[in-house]
Order: C-alpha cells, then structure tokens, then sequence
C-alpha cells in the first residue's frame, strides 16, 4: 500500500486476520501506518525509482491516497506489476474534471459544470446557471480544501487568483449528504455497503450514519446501483466511495475516492466485512466478503483535536462510561481541528446511539477553553 496514514493502518488490521503480509510505504517512520506496519518502507511517491523498488515482490500494489502521478502508476502497469485501481481508473478519483467528463457521458447524474481560467468563463457560466457558483480545484483538495463557493464576480477573482487550475460547477440545494461504498474484483464480482448519511462540518466529515435514517428503499437502491454502474464502467479494482447530494429532484453525484473511506469506518464493527478486509480482499482478487450490518444503527464521530492534546488521560473515563463503544486513535500527534480518530457507537436506536457517539468524542476532545 502506498501512503502510511491512518487508512494503511487499519489496512494492517485486517491483513492480519486475513494473513496478508502489508508492505507501506513512508515518508518517515512516524506516520501512522509505519508505526504499526513491520514491513514499512521509506520513499517518495512521487518519485518513480522509489515506487518500484517499493513494488518488488509484492503481489499487488494499491494506496490510501489518490497522489501517486498517473504517470507512474502507468509505469507500474508496463513492468509487470498488479496496480489496482489501474491508472485508467484512478486518475477519475485525481482529476475532477476527467470525472465530470466520464460521469457525464456514462450518464451519472451530475451538477452543470465547466472548465473555467478567467472571469468571464465564471460569470459565463453564472449567467447560465445563476449564483452561487462553487469553484473546485482541478487536482487535489480535501475535507474542504480547494473549494470555493462564491456568491459573487469578487469572490469568484479570489479563488482565480490562487492559479490552481479550476472547474466550476452549479450549486446544487441538496437536502442532505450520503455516500455509497462499493467493491470491486479484478474478475468483475461486485458489492455494495448500505447508504450511509454523512454530517459535514466545515468541510470535514463528522459523523456518519448507517443506514442512511428515512431513505426509502427505492432511494437506497438506486444510489448503490449508480455507485456499482461507476465502479464497472470506470474499471475501479478495490473500493470505491461514491459522496453524493440527495436533493428533491433526485441524487447528484459529488466526489469520488478509490481506496478505504472515511464514510466507511464504520464497517469495522457495524458490518460483516469491514472496508480493509474488503478492499484487500478484492485487490487480491479474492472473494467479496458479506457487506451488511450486525446491528440495526451504527454511527461513527470522527474525533478531532481540542486545544488539551492529553486525550489519553481521558479514554479511560470513556471506555468505562459505555463499555459499548469502539475507540480507534490513528497514532498522531494532537493538534487543533486534525483528525486523529473516530468512535463507532451500534445499537437499536438511532437517538441513542448517536448520543452516545457525540459524548464520546466530546469527552475525548476535552475541555474547549483548555
């Protein structure tokens, strides 16, 4: 697995169980997969003589990030080795606008969108489609990052002027988030989690549902039948996290990632087969393990640092307080806003387990005027 954070490492958990042997690889030795993972190697992603010496011996190669350069990934491909998601694949989850290009000549349900550089193709595109007018980085961007929704020609110069290549899109007036996780083989077997509702808060995930609460289920039928139609004409290997808009016209996809997601962390406790078994099960081209739940609600916050970093003289106070819930630290340092676990509360109903989910990474965050 290229990349050795938080995702690398709960990869290892679920390769010992499967007794897959997981190589990572690091930029240092204190990233959260390199702490944990034995066979951790250090490299650059981004250069090539790294990433295949890194490559040798082993029987697959994947990532718990989308930046290893295509071209890389392509040059992989051509020595010989196993790369899942292919660099065909994968370059839908680094470049939003060959997305939005294959996601609208497949025919999944997309917001208008352009490719804009100057001013006039935003207000173009505004005269078009009305205001607000979100402005996405072309490549990268995450948890908020890279985006811009801009309200007016000045705003909309703002982000213009950071020289990031940009598209635009309309802004669509969703009701709510949810995201469809799938897997795919390399011999094309195919499954899908149930939907899930996400709950964003300044651009980062903090919590997610499951199921999604009130989703018909015709709703939760179409939005994993658009999930799996992506995944295959895509050519996507592992697995694939599909975040869209539920609006009252119907469903609009929004992001797409190609590796374990954080809208499926739940699945480590709240389903037969969590995501890590899942995606290396399919990488492996093994078969797909069950994806439903073992309990009628779970709910999975997000923890994120507070101003007391000693969130471990607090733990305890926790653990003791709901032996019930599931507390999972991604070995980082603690700071303000940074993501450094998640808790999976399960139970029958959903105003109580999501109780007993915020008050977990309440007390975990601490005091705020610390």
């Amino acid at each position: 697995m290229v990349g050795a954070g938080q995702l690398a490492r709960m990869t290892q958990q679920a390769a010992i169980a499967l007794g897959v042997d997981l190589r990572v690889l690091a930029n240092t030795r204190d990233e959260s997969a390199a702490r944990v993972v034995v066979d951790t190697r250090l490299g650059d992603y981004r250069d090539l003589a790294d990433l295949m010496e890194f490559a040798k011996g082993c029987d697959a190669v994947t990532f718990d990030h989308e930046h290893v350069p295509t071209e890389h990934i392509r040059a992989l491909l051509a020595e010989g080795h196993a790369v899942h998601p292919g660099a065909d694949a994968l370059v839908h989850a680094q470049d939003k606008a060959v997305m939005r290009e294959r996601l609208t000549a497949i025919g999944a349900p997309c917001p208008a969108w352009a490719r804009v550089s100057a001013l006039a193709d935003v207000e173009a595109f505004a005269a078009e489609n009305g205001w607000p007018v979100v402005l996405k980085a072309v490549r990268g961007g995450y948890d908020g990052r890279g985006v811009w929704v801009c309200s007016t020609p000045e705003e909309a110069r703002e982000a213009l002027d950071t020289g990031v290549p940009l598209l635009a899109e309309a802004f669509v007036p969703f009701e709510r988030e949810i995201a469809v996780l799938v897997a795919r083989s390399p011999h094309g077997q195919g499954v899908s989690y149930p939907v899930v509702e996400t709950v964003q808060k300044d651009g980062i995930c903090v919590e997610v549902i499951a199921p999604a609460p009130g989703l018909s289920e015709e709703a939760a039928a179409e939005a994993q039948h658009v999930a799996l139609t992506i995944a295959r004409d895509l050519g996507v290997t592992g697995l694939l996290a599909v975040e869209m808009f539920a609006t009252a016209s119907g469903l609009v996809v929004n992001e797409l990632a190609m590796r374990p997601h954080n809208s499926g962390h739940w699945t480590i406790e709240g389903a037969r087969t969590s995501q890590f078994e899942q995606h290396l099960r399919a990488v492996l081209n093994l078969p797909l393990g069950s994806p439903s739940l073992t309990a009628p609600v779970v709910v999975m916050a997000n923890l994120l640092g507070g101003p007391d970093p000693d969130v471990y003289s607090r733990y305890e106070h926790v653990m003791a307080n709901d032996p019930g819930i599931k507390i999972h630290f991604y070995g980082k340092d603690v700071r303000p806003g940074r993501k450094i676990g998640h808790v999976t509360a399960l139970g029958t109903d959903l105003d109580e387990v999501r109780a007993r989910a915020h008050h977990a990474v309440t007390c975990l965050r601490g005091p705020v005027d610390a």
